[in-house]
């Protein structure tokens, strides 16, 4: 098989998250070349700010998840997908890989958003903060970093859980959070909250192979000597 076919057989596997990219690619694009003005005017017509959510809920939930505010970090973001959005589309497939993306993108959104309106409310933050820049994949991102953990096989899944929980939560204790960092902490506590969807698919670990062979990782069982059968004769 060549590396084109690989390539390909990859990108078919997770068809949505790539998808995804190409869009965000095409955005990205359309940021870059853009004059300050348009550049302005398109990431807060497309963002899912508190005025945006007021004016228009739906379309500003699900626009801003096509829109990064820097086009110099899609090829960050293109790694990003490959090893979260890719590698759970593959395992949980295309619908249920995208239930969860959606239900953290909407959520952590509208939580945050929420609480930011509470914040201005008590005086807080300024009432500029409505109408502030709120665009990205990154809550989505945190989902698939958060239901990836269920993919893991045991005692990795142990190693995982405590890295992913410390990334994300971390800044919600150190001080300074923002509530983009409450979004991410909202995000990867609904990927986790999704194990139900996780339910009959396998899983990746290290595995135990017959003695004499070399230890590997492989995504099913080591396989069992076939027992042979000795049928008994008629007296």
């Amino acid at each position: 098989m060549t590396a084109a076919d690989r390539i390909r057989r990859w990108v078919c596997s997770s068809p949505g998250t790539h998808i995804w990219l190409l869009i965000i690619g095409i955005t990205s694009l359309v940021i870059a070349a853009a004059s300050e003005g348009l550049e302005t005017f398109l990431l807060h017509r497309t963002s899912s700010n508190i005025h945006a959510l007021t004016k228009h809920p739906l379309q500003s939930l699900l626009i801003s998840g096509f829109w990064i505010e820097s086009p110099s970090s899609f090829l960050l973001y293109a790694v990003l997908f490959e090893v979260f959005h890719a590698n759970v589309e593959r395992w949980l497939g295309t619908l249920r890989w995208l239930v969860t993306v959606a239900v953290a993108h909407v959520a952590a959104t509208l939580i945050s958003q929420e609480v930011l309106l509470l914040s201005i409310q008590e005086h807080a933050v300024p009432r500029s903060m409505k109408h502030v820049v709120d665009i990205g994949v990154s809550y989505g991102l945190a989902a698939s970093a958060g239901v990836l953990a269920y993919r893991l096989a045991r005692p990795w899944r142990w190693a995982y859980l405590p890295a992913v929980t410390l990334f994300f939560g971390l800044p919600l204790v150190t001080g300074g959070t923002t509530y983009t960092d409450l979004g991410h902490a909202i995000s990867v506590a609904v990927g986790l909250a999704c194990w139900p969807l996780t339910r009959g698919r396998g899983t990746w670990g290290p595995v135990r192979w017959p003695r004499g062979q070399p230890v590997g990782v492989s995504r099913t069982a080591a396989p069992e000597r076939p027992r042979s059968r000795r049928s008994r004769s008629s007296p």
